[in-house]
C-alpha cells in the first residue's frame, strides 16, 4: 500500500499540484526521494526524522521511497517538509482520517517539529480551486497572505503535532479569515506624498506627464537636486492599483519570500530601487533556483535606477525585452520560466562625472571629453525607450525655507485617470493602452498635428538636430500633454513642451 498526501509547488508565478506519495518496505534502512527534488528536498531526511522523534512519534527504521509526482517536474526548496512527515505518519498508522484529498499541506519542519514559513503560499492558495481542493494547511506566518483567496478555508498551524491532531481531530485548528475587499482597501494608502516636495513645478509636471501617458523618464541633475524623492513618489500619482493587479503584484513578492507575516497584500503600486552593483541576474530573475528579480518586483508599479551610468551595461541592455513585452521568460535545461514585469522606469543621474556640471553653486572640473565619456555610458537602444529627459535642479533658499505645501497627489491623479481614460477608449481596438506603447503607423493615425505644430516641429528638427528616434518620441509625448489638456488636435503649444522634456537631445552637455 502506497499512502497520499496532497501539497503543491510553484512554477513562475502559478501553481501546480505535487502529490507526496510514500511506500516503506522491508530491506537494510534508507530514506530515498525521487521526482527531481533539490538539495533542500534531498536534505530534509534529517529535517523531518528529528521532527518526527521530537513530536513524540516514531520514525520508521526501514526502506522509505518517497516520490513527489509529477516527476517530471523540478521541485524546490523544503516546504515539502510537512506532507512528507505527514506521508510516513500516515503509512505507519498515525492518521486515523487519511482520507484528505480536498487538503493541501505545505511547511518547513524544524527540529523540533515546529513549522517555518514558506514562499509562494498566495499563488498557491489562489491556484487550489483548479485542483479541486478546498483546505489549506500551512506555517502560521503564511496564514495572512493566503486567506485572502476565496472560498478556501487556510488553517494556520504551528507543530507538526498540531497537524496530526487536526488530522485526527482531536484538535481544531482556527481558520484564518480575511475579507479581500477590506484588506485591498485598508492597504491602499501611500505614507508619501508630492506635496512633501518644494519647488521643483516643473519636474513634477513632467512626472504627471509621464504617469499619464506611461512614458519612461530620466532624471538629470547634480546630487542633493531631490531626484530620489520625486522618483519615490510617482507611484502616487499612478492610477489606483485595481484587485486584480493587486494580487498580480502580491504573488511574485509571495513567490520571491518579501511579504511579512502581517502583510497580506499589496494595494498600492510597487517602487523597487535597486543598487547600481546589481548583477543582471538580480535584476531580471533566474539563478540556480530561479526566482523573480527587480523588475518583476516592480511590476505594476515603478523601477527607479540611481546612478544609471553606474549600471554594468550587460545588465542595462537584459532589460530591453521586458519593457517592450512587459513580461522575461527565463530558460533553463528543465524548463522555461515567465514572469511578468509591466513597469514604468525612472533613472536618475548625474550630468557629468562630479555631478556639479549644471549646478550654479558649485564648480565642475570635468573636461568636456570627460562628460561626454559619462553620457555614452548609457546605451542608444535603452535611452530609445526612455521618452522623458528632466532637468532637475538645485532647489534655491526660497524655496527651501517656504512653508507653501505643494499640490498633493490624490489632485494630480484625478488629472492623470482622466488622460488614461482618453488613451483607453481611444486605444480599444489597437491592443494598446498608453501614448508611451505608439508605433509608428499608429502615430501618423492618432497624432495630428495643427499648421503651426507642424511648422514648429520641422523647425526643432532644422535647428535642434532633433534625430528622427527623438521625433517620435515628442510626438508620443506631445500626444500626452494633449490628452491632459482634453483635446484631440496635437497644438504648437503641446510640441513646445515636448520638445522641452528632450534636454539629452538638444546637445546640452556636448
Amino acid at each position: 500500500m502506497v499512502s497520499k498526501i496532497y501539497s503543491s509547488s510553484v512554477i513562475g508565478v502559478d501553481a501546480y499540484e505535487v502529490t507526496v506519495e510514500t511506500d516503506i518496505g522491508g530491506g537494510l534502512p534508507g530514506f530515498n526521494i525521487v521526482g527531481l527534488p533539490d538539495a533542500a528536498i534531498k536534505e530534509s531526511r534529517d529535517r523531518i526524522k528529528s521532527a518526527i522523534k521530537n513530536s513524540d512519534y516514531s520514525f520508521p527504521s526501514k526502506k522509505i521511497t518517497i516520490n513527489l509526482a509529477p516527476a517530471d517536474i523540478k521541485k524546490e526548496g523544503a516546504s515539502f517538509d510537512l506532507p512528507i512527515a505527514l506521508s510516513i505518519l500516515s503509512f505507519e498508522g498515525v492518521l486515523d482520517y487519511p482520507d484528505l484529498h480536498d487538503t493541501v499541506f505545505l511547511g518547513e519542519l524544524s527540529l523540533d517539529g515546529k513549522l517555518k514559513p514558506i514562499k509562494g503560499a498566495l499563488p498557491i492558495a489562489l491556484g487550489l480551486r483548479n485542483m479541486n481542493k478546498a483546505k489549506f494547511v500551512l506555517p502560521k506566518e503564511n496564514s495572512k497572505e493566503a486567506s485572502v483567496a476565496e472560498r478556501i478555508e487556510i488553517y494556520p498551524a504551528e507543530t507538526l503535532r498540531e497537524v496530526v491532531d487536526f488530522i485526527n481531530k482531536k484538535k481544531q485548528l482556527q481558520i484564518e479569515r480575511s475579507s479581500l475587499k477590506e484588506t485591498f482597501k485598508k492597504r491602499s494608502i501611500y505614507r508619501i506624498d508630492f506635496n512633501d516636495v518644494k519647488g521643483q513645478e516643473h519636474v513634477k509636471r513632467g512626472l504627471e506627464i509621464a504617469a499619464s501617458g506611461g512614458h519612461n523618464v530620466l532624471l538629470i541633475g547634480p546630487p542633493g537636486s531631490g531626484k530620489s524623492m520625486l522618483a519615490k513618489r510617482l507611484p502616487t500619482v499612478l492610477s489606483e492599483m485595481t484587485l486584480e493587479e493587486s494580487l498580480e503584484t502580491t504573488k511574485i513578492h509571495s513567490v520571491a519570500g518579501l511579504l511579512s507575516p502581517n502583510k497580506g497584500l499589496i494595494a498600492t503600486r510597487p517602487f523597487r530601487s535597486p543598487h547600481h552593483t546589481i548583477s543582471d541576474a538580480a535584476l531580471v530573475g533566474g539563478g540556480t533556483n530561479p526566482s523573480p528579480g527587480e523588475i518583476s518586483l516592480a511590476h505594476n508599479g515603478v523601477l527607479f535606477l540611481d546612478e544609471l551610468p553606474e549600471f554594468k551595461r550587460n545588465v542595462l541592455e537584459v532589460m530591453r525585452q521586458p519593457i517592450e513585452e512587459g513580461s522575461i521568460t527565463i530558460a533553463r535545461v528543465a524548463n522555461r520560466l515567465t514572469y511578468p514585469s509591466k513597469f514604468m522606469l525612472v533613472a536618475a543621474m548625474n550630468p557629468c562625472p562630479c555631478g556639479y556640471f549644471t549646478d550654479p553653486k558649485r564648480q565642475c572640473h570635468c573636461t568636456p571629453f570627460q562628460i561626454q565619456t559619462y553620457l555614452s555610458k548609457i546605451s542608444g537602444p535603452l535611452l530609445d525607450r526612455i521618452d522623458i529627459h528632466l532637468d532637475v535642479p538645485r532647489l534655491n533658499v526660497e524655496n527651501l525655507t517656504a512653508r507653501r505645501r505643494g499640490e498633493p497627489s490624490e489632485e494630480i491623479r484625478k488629472r492623470v485617470n482622466m488622460a488614461r481614460e482618453r488613451q483607453k477608449e481611444r486605444y480599444k481596438r489597437e491592443g494598446i493602452h498608453f501614448n508611451a506603447h505608439l508605433e509608428s503607423k499608429e502615430l501618423e493615425k492618432y497624432c495630428v498635428l495643427d499648421k503651426e505644430g507642424e511648422e514648429l516641429l520641422k523647425l526643432a528638427i532644422l535647428e535642434l538636430g532633433i534625430s528622427a528616434r527623438a521625433y517620435d518620441k515628442i510626438l508620443k509625448v506631445a500626444r500626452t500633454i494633449t490628452d491632459l489638456d482634453s483635446k484631440e488636435t496635437i497644438e504648437s503649444h503641446h510640441i513646445s513642451e515636448a520638445i522641452s522634456y528632450r534636454s539629452l537631445d538638444r546637445n546640452l552637455w556636448s
